[in-house]
């Protein structure tokens, strides 16, 4: 066996890798259990391989003696790549999902005792599924299966919104290991799910002539065969001699019950985590068991990495006071020798829209975009922002595609009012909008409308042939007059119309009320409709823009390592790093959310420490450049920056210093007209500077691209252009503010100022 400082020495020589003194004592600590906590950015990922290495080259342990699991497939396809990498020479090592396990566990279980089971999760788009059921199929398939037993129980159809709430609830439940006694205690906004999930657990065990099985069943299955069966939890525990967990603050109650098993006899067990950056506990993770670590295992090492090699100072400065706020935390001091470059700014708009306005221009000024993250809370946030960076020309990489908004029932009772526009004699688009319309339509005098095609205006039809209340007269005129009015203005003026004057605004208001939805949730997807239909000039147009931005949404996906810039969740973002990052909607209400601030004292600690986590985050991930940015209006209400801008403002400029500040800015005003002169002085060169800096600016710019169109005049339909990003294509469509360009991969709008300013096109 090799010395330990020669093999140290070899890794350094090999791949220019060297380890700090805590790294290298995690990497030889090999027996009995170990919980090494890991900061962001201090290597953890490079830690656990060079100890699996010298598992292997060092201790002579077989590579198939070693188990480790992590928290995705991405994550597990990353440590084997890496291991390759830094160890060609030896065989593989099984890294895996904690799912993959458990599958395996659960396999082997079922067919000890001859029980054919089926999985009933996987990709299945929303299309996929109404095909099926229209088909009158069921498909054995999770959501499917939720879908129809709602229906069945609460007797009317689930909502997108609502379902996955209700896939979170059960998973919350699954993962927390929670008898049906229980299931009644956990918080869903979902009517009767503790209900469908019963009806769920029962359809799964004798609704099919196989036992079906979902994702968190295989959590439940496995820990429940380790736990039965001594001989099949003895062959496992044979089969390892040591076990790594990584991402362990993210790691749930029935995860953490497997790997107890698994590592009973041998206790080899490595945990690798973070409880700082634990922001799961909504689908069941349990951080509060790293906290009684060694209340499960007395005699475990504690090992803390606080090195981070990712951030400039001032940035790992500031996250390091921020989440020692937290009180349910391990007491760690992160720290970092890089220097002291880039910087942390905070912006405050005015109104919302401007926002993304600012980010535009901001990421305009970016070479490699791949370097640059838009980071928020809401999934909900990156529907403006890729409106806004499609028509700008700037390509993104959405992490989270979520195409959901795009068959939001809201944007299909907007469309449907719209349609009504072009044909008031559908009957059929009426009965899905009436509920909604300031007319107080009911069911039963639809129903008397229903058969008749004789070419008249629905709202006619319901004058002669519908059972209607006298004060129905008017307004059913009114209607029709204002959809008449509607027919061929723009879709914005189109939207404030439905909003108001037809009542769909109220309308939501009242469903909101009815329903428990989320009012500031519905009001907001209409203001990102009014968004995405400014500029647009007819109805159709506003339809292939939602067409379109689908279209682009799931291209985006395929943009990862590109020159893109990321739009992401705090959530996805965990694990990855940018030069620059913003941080968006900070505002109350959004982080930390009205749903942090509620509870007892005890609930909402818990909650407020983990919307803390979660901005810590999202600050961790910038490496020079972060910026937080709030705003003072939305949507016709006053908001207020988030609690957390204001800590880490005082990070930065602490109280006392500020009431320093304050003293002296006290003391400059009662000094001589000196003070104005000073200042008129610095303005005048503060103004000369800019104007020098705007034309070195300016130079830069033209030298960048010599060759790039300044002027619309030099542009035409049909001529042939090189975009900086898409490449060659011919401009199919020009105006005063936009510009068409058809591409190989299809017909692509930009911002035709933007275009000129940042030099983006040329002549072929």
């Amino acid at each position: 066996m090799r010395d330990t400082a020669g093999f140290f020495q070899r890794k350094k020589a090999e791949l220019g890798v060297e380890l700090n003194e805590v790294q290298a004592k995690a990497a030889v600590q090999t027996e009995g259990p170990m919980l090494l906590l890991a900061t962001p950015g201090s290597g953890k990922t490079t830690t656990i391989i060079m100890r699996t290495g010298y598992l292997i080259q060092e201790k002579g342990v077989a590579p198939s003696r070693i188990k480790a699991v992590t928290f995705s497939k991405a994550s597990a396809m990353d440590m084997k790549e890496r291991f390759s990498r830094f160890f060609p020479e030896l065989p593989p090592v099984d890294f895996s999902t904690i799912h993959s396990l458990a599958f395996e566990v659960m396999r082997e279980y079922f067919w000890k005792r001859k029980t054919t089971f089926k999985i009933i999760e996987g990709d299945i788009s929303t299309e996929e599924q109404e095909i099926l059921q229209e088909n009158g199929q069921l498909p054995l398939h999770k959501k499917i299966i939720l879908r129809d037993l709602y229906s069945s129980v609460a007797r009317e159809r689930i909502t997108d919104d609502q379902l996955e709430d209700l896939t979170t609830y059960i998973s919350f439940i699954k993962n927390k290991m929670l008898p049906p006694d229980e299931w009644k205690s956990v918080k869903c906004d979902v009517p009767q799910a503790e209900l469908v999930l019963q009806e769920y657990e029962r359809f799964k065990q004798s609704g099919h002539s196989s036992l079906l099985v979902d994702f968190d069943d295989m959590l439940t299955w496995a820990e429940l065969a380790l736990e039965e069966d001594g001989e099949l939890l003895r062959k496992y525990q044979r089969r390892y001699d040591y076990l790594l967990i990584d991402e362990g603050q993210d790691t749930s109650l029935v995860q953490h019950a497997i790997a107890e098993k698994l590592a009973r006899e041998h206790g080899n067990l490595c945990i690798v985590a973070d409880d700082d950056q634990s922001i799961y506990s909504w689908r069941g993770a349990e951080p509060s068991y790293l906290l009684r670590f060694r209340d499960v295992y007395p005699n475990a090492a504690i090992l803390y990495m606080e090195q981070n090699y990712r951030s400039s100072k001032g940035i790992v400065h500031v996250a390091n006071a921020f989440i020692k706020r937290n009180k349910n935390r391990y007491a760690k001091n992160m720290f970092t020798h890089n220097p002291s470059r880039g910087r942390i700014k905070h912006k405050s708009f005015s109104r919302y829209e401007s926002q993304t306005q600012y980010l535009v221009q901001e990421i305009k000024g970016i070479e490699d975009l791949s370097g640059a993250a838009i980071l928020y809370r809401n999934n909900s946030s990156s529907i403006a922002l890729m409106n806004a960076f499609d028509r700008a020309g700037i390509p993104f990489y959405m992490k989270d595609a979520d195409v959901r908004f795009f068959s939001h029932w809201m944007v299909e009772d907007v469309l449907n009012f719209m349609r009504l526009t072009f044909s008031d004699k559908r009957t059929d688009i009426l009965e899905k909008i009436h509920l909604k319309l300031n007319a107080y339509i009911t069911r039963q005098q639809m129903e008397s409308v229903r058969g008749i095609d004789n070419n008249e205006s629905v709202f006619d039809n319901l004058q002669q042939y519908a059972p209607i209340q006298d004060y129905q007269v008017k307004l059913l005129q009114e209607c029709k007059e204002t959809f008449e009015q509607m027919r061929g203005t723009p879709p914005l003026d189109a939207i404030k119309t439905i909003r108001g004057k037809l009542g769909y605004e109220k309308a939501i208001e009242r469903m909101c009320e009815r329903l428990g939805f989320r009012k500031e949730y519905l009001l907001g997807i209409l203001n990102t409709l009014e968004g995405i239909a400014e500029g647009l000039e007819t109805m159709v147009q506003f339809h292939e823009r939602l067409k379109h931005l689908e279209a682009e949404l799931k291209k985006s996906k395929r943009r990862k390592g590109q020159n893109a810039v990321t739009f992401s969740t705090f959530h996805s973002a965990k694990g990855l790093e940018f030069e620059h990052v913003y941080m968006i909607d900070l505002v109350e209400g959004v982080i930390p959310s009205k749903d942090d601030d509620r509870g007892t004292p005890e609930v909402k600690q818990a909650l407020m420490e983990e919307a803390a986590r979660l901005f810590y985050v999202g600050m961790t991930r910038a490496k020079v450049n972060l910026q937080m940015i709030s705003y003072k209006e939305r949507d016709g209400e006053k908001t207020s920056e988030s609690r957390f801008i204001s800590d880490v403002r005082n990070i930065l400029n602490p109280p006392e210093q500020q009431a320093e500040s304050k003293r002296a800015e006290g003391q400059n005003k009662q000094a001589s007209g000196l003070s104005k002169q000073i200042a008129e002085q610095r303005k005048q060169t503060a103004a000369s500077r800019q104007g020098a800096n705007t034309q070195r600016a300016s130079r830069r710019q033209a030298a960048a691209n010599s060759n790039a169109v300044r002027q619309r005049s030099d542009l035409a339909k049909g001529q042939s252009v090189k975009h900086r990003v898409f490449g060659s294509g011919t401009i199919s469509g020009l105006t005063h503010k936009e510009i068409s360009i058809r591409f190989t991969a299809g017909v692509k709008t930009f911002d035709l100022e933007t275009c000129l300013e940042m030099g983006l096109l040329e002549l072929v």
